[in-house]
């Protein structure tokens, strides 16, 4: 079963930053400009969560994964322009 995360960051340095911008993007959607909803296999959360401790400097950044149970984020609300779209399937044909 897939995981809903909600992960927010403050990285101090830009290139730092960049990069753990273009991960997690690999694995969600940006919502705000340092908020990431994320969706991953369990045994994902392990190897991501190394590779983050990988790329930030724990004495200045830090990251934060909020895990969401499907009753929480069924529950969630949105104001204002807030606005999560649910994934979109595409098919292709090669």
């Amino acid at each position: 079963m897939a995981l809903t995360m909600v992960v927010s960051y403050d990285v101090k340095r830009d290139d730092r930053r960049a990069k753990l911008a273009a991960l997690l993007q690999t694995w969600g959607d940006r919502i705000q400009y340092s908020v990431f909803l994320l969706t991953l296999a369990p045994e994902d959360l392990d190897s991501l969560l190394a590779t983050v401790r990988d790329l930030i400097n724990p004495g200045e950044d830090s990251v934060y994964f909020f895990r969401q149970c499907q009753t929480c984020w069924e529950a969630h609300r949105e104001v204002g322009q807030a606005n999560i779209q649910p994934a979109s399937l595409y098919w292709a044909a090669l």
